[in-house]
């Protein structure tokens, strides 16, 4: 395991909930040694791709704010400097928090607050940020991109009426955000990414596959409970599953991560399907965060290979 810690590992920008980064050499140890094309029907953040060596990258989400700021950052990857600059103007015009650049949050507030500072100074500037974004045309998605990155969990959440809705987080601008775009301008200038926005059953319909290409799947969890596992249901699963069974009689290899067990429920149409491939349990990084009960979660990746 000791060269595994060595690789450093690029996380993406987005800090995606559910984001991989942390397991992603574990996951990458078990894919196949070269990849043609490597297709991820549910690329979330992107931190899975950024780490894998591939001749083509075919990443798709469901999300269309997703998939929008991907496209966008991608863009910025021809003129870092530029787009650095840009939000440097936009976090001093709120007069935001930049723990990169600057502190310029009172010591008293971190006295009273010792561990919700950057909350309590951003909050109303925060406030001022995302009604600014509401109230115009929400093309410019540099203030989209300071809204994720300031907002609570690093969310991307809007209402009904298609407002950002989310409440202010306790972060800022700082060094980890500044590395992960770099590194994320590094991937995108280096693998040349092709982004799709759509259902992952017309994505991987869509797709022209061979047997030296790898599809990579991290679809939302049937059992766990979170913000984006509300679209996604039995049927959902079940599709997805016979899809996997299709492509797998094509000799197409896949890998696909889940969760089988979680605070006592079980996912058995996933385990009853698993049967037929090899099973890789996969040491989480979210046990002691929930429970530290090993059996209260458990993480497996599936290979029909």
């Amino acid at each position: 395991h000791e060269s595994m810690k060595k690789e450093s590992v690029r996380r993406s920008p987005l800090f995606y909930v559910g984001d991989k980064y942390k397991l992603i050499t574990e996951i990458k140890s078990h894919f196949p040694k070269r990849i043609r094309k490597f297709v991820e029907p549910f690329v979330g953040g992107g931190s899975v791709f950024m780490n894998v060596c591939a001749n083509e990258y075919l990443l798709n989400d469901l999300d269309t704010n997703v998939i929008t700021l991907h496209k966008y950052l991608s863009e910025q990857a021809s003129d870092i400097d530029s787009f650095f600059s840009y939000i440097w103007s936009i976090i001093k015009k709120y007069d935001l928090s930049c723990s990169y650049l600057y502190d310029i949050v009172p010591e008293s507030l971190k006295i009273e607050f010792p561990k919700t500072y950057f909350a309590k100074f951003n909050k109303e500037k925060y406030g001022r940020l995302r009604l600014d974004f509401n109230n115009s045309d929400r093309t410019d998605l540099a203030i989209l991109y300071l809204l994720l990155i300031y907002g609570f969990n690093h969310m991307l959440r809007f209402n009904r009426s298609g407002n950002f809705n989310l409440p202010v987080g306790n972060v800022d601008f700082n060094a980890n955000t500044v590395n992960a775009l770099n590194d994320y301008f590094d991937a995108i200038n280096s693998k040349h990414p092709q982004w799709y926005n759509s259902d992952f059953r017309s994505f991987l319909g869509q797709v022209s596959l061979s047997t030296e290409d790898l599809i990579y799947l991290d679809p939302p969890y049937l059992i766990t409970f979170s913000e984006y596992n509300k679209l996604w249901n039995e049927q959902s699963e079940t599709d997805l599953l016979e899809l996997l069974d299709t492509i797998s009689s094509k000799n197409i290899k896949f890998a696909i991560s889940n969760v089988t067990h979680y605070k006592g429920r079980t996912n058995d149409l996933f385990l009853e399907w698993a049967k037929k491939y090899n099973t890789h349990s996969i040491k989480s990084n979210y046990i002691s965060f929930h429970d530290n009960s090993i059996k209260s979660f458990n993480e497996v990746l599936i290979t029909n290979y």
